[in-house]
């Protein structure tokens, strides 16, 4: 629904902290991405409030908040979504919001995952996501995958894999794309742009 990079006032009263927001993050990591997993989704945060204001809990460098604002601008193609737990209504209160932010603090500033990792020394945008419901709510959005179950054929993918990996991709390795958990069925759509 059009819209672009813009954050209207109509989009903040319909967000709520615990929200992921998707978009499509331009570059070689973005195709690959996008490529090996079928869906046009690249990266994904999580909406909190500070000092009222909407920020982007994400992994992108280190992990860190980032201004909603600042984060639709990031996007490639300015096109943004976003989901909701589906029992956040019945779950999501003040303390429940309290330990997903604290399950969330531990991989503050912690760099970005590259190889895509299932550790915690570096940590990748859905994983973040991901392990922050798991760990702070005990929800599981989704079942993480190997890696051999994305679509590796593509040119680009195998670049991109011998670049980070060699001659040895961990194949084996569970992985969560931004993709799995916006198809996620314990997600509900709440906002497009």
């Amino acid at each position: 629904v059009g819209g672009g990079n813009v954050v209207e006032q109509s989009d903040l009263m319909v967000l709520r902290e615990g929200d992921l927001v998707f978009q499509h993050t331009g570059g070689e990591q973005g195709r690959a991405v996008q490529l090996a997993t079928g869906s046009p989704w690249t990266h994904v945060g999580i909406l909190f409030k500070s000092a009222g204001k909407w920020m982007v809990y994400e992994a992108v460098g280190p992990v860190q908040s980032t201004p909603l604002e600042e984060w639709t601008a990031h996007g490639d193609d300015g096109h943004w979504t976003a989901k909701r737990w589906a029992l956040a209504d019945q779950k999501l209160d003040t303390d429940a919001l309290g330990k997903l932010k604290k399950a969330g603090d531990r991989f503050n500033g912690l760099p970005y995952d590259l190889q895509f990792a299932w550790n915690d020394e570096r940590i990748y945008c859905s994983e973040l996501v991901w392990k922050m419901y798991k760990e702070g709510l005990g929800v599981e959005l989704c079942a993480p995958k190997p890696m051999r179950e994305n679509n590796l054929g593509s040119e680009t993918v195998q670049r991109v894999m011998k670049e980070r990996y060699g001659a040895a991709p961990p194949l084996d390795e569970l992985m969560i794309a931004p993709g799995a958990l916006f198809d996620c069925p314990e997600l509900r759509t709440v906002l497009e742009r």
